[in-house]
């Protein structure tokens, strides 16, 4: 009898409903890195590196309160290009900030600090390059602005001798709209930028431009590439060469004219 009610008991422990498994909570960090090839390094309508390629990549942390911080570098030319610097080759930078959107809407703001640094060795009198700015930004959906204020020099940039340069800043207008479900996505850009204490309108001092940019990219949605994106544009200042003089404040020594209009291809993978 005993063995009887021992295995009545077992089989009625095998007949119940196995305990649902514990779900795993989402992780509220994520981490993230991107890698990426550009045929030129264009930066506020500028090539910082005289037009020639640059290998790029930076690593980011994400919460989901809002906040994020990362870092990202690239190989640039342009410090010894106008022979302020000697031994100079790396753009690295470091930012953070805080974004999210508001209430449930498709309306989000940003709100973001980066310190741009130049490693090398300056050349006599020359201003430092390292750069810390702080912006706020304002978007719908893919549509976009954002407000960069420097509170050191523009990168260096002292037009007028003695004159410093902080308190410059620039505006950026910006739209990104991905086609759903096709991995293609325009993009366009408009920046207005307004350097301090850059003197008269002559292209000898004058560093405030405006510039504009318009492309399209393509990103792999499955497969061995997946998350590869393939994108191109072309973009122009409205910094033009002096009739007199037939160079602006962002001609390098070469003579070459790093505002100009150009078009770049770029690959870009995302982890």
């Amino acid at each position: 009898m005993k063995k009887l009610l021992l295995t009545s008991a077992a089989a009625s422990l095998l007949a119940l409903p196995a305990a649902p498994a514990l779900a795993q909570a989402a992780s509220p960090h994520s981490l993230s890195a991107n890698l990426g090839f550009t045929s030129n390094y264009i930066f506020r309508g500028i090539s910082q590196t005289g037009g020639k390629p640059a290998i790029q990549g930076g690593f980011d942390y994400a919460h989901d309160s809002g906040l994020y911080v990362g870092t990202w570098a690239s190989n640039v030319s342009w410090l010894e290009d106008f022979a302020l610097y000697s031994r100079s080759s790396l753009e690295w930078d470091f930012y953070g900030g805080f974004k999210r959107n508001i209430g449930n809407s498709d309306f989000y703001y940003d709100l973001s600090t980066i310190y741009y640094w130049y490693p090398g060795s300056k050349n006599l009198g020359v201003t430092s390059a390292n750069t810390w700015e702080i912006a706020a930004g304002f978007g719908w959906k893919f549509l976009g602005l954002k407000y960069s204020y420097a509170l050191t020099d523009y990168f260096g940039a002292r037009p007028i001798p003695g004159q410093k340069t902080d308190g410059s800043w620039y505006l950026d207008f910006f739209a990104n709209y991905a086609i759903p479900n096709t991995g293609l996505a325009v993009f366009a850009h408009y920046g207005i930028l307004d350097v301090k204490n850059d003197g008269t309108e002559l292209a000898a001092t004058k560093a405030s431009y405006k510039d504009w940019k318009v492309g399209a990219s393509y990103t792999v949605q499955s497969g061995m590439l997946k998350d590869l994106e393939l994108g191109a544009y072309y973009t122009d200042t409205d910094e033009k060469n002096s009739a007199v003089t037939g160079t602006n404040w962002y001609t390098d020594l070469s003579g070459y004219n790093t505002a100009k209009g150009t078009a770049v291809v770029y690959l870009k993978k995302a982890f």
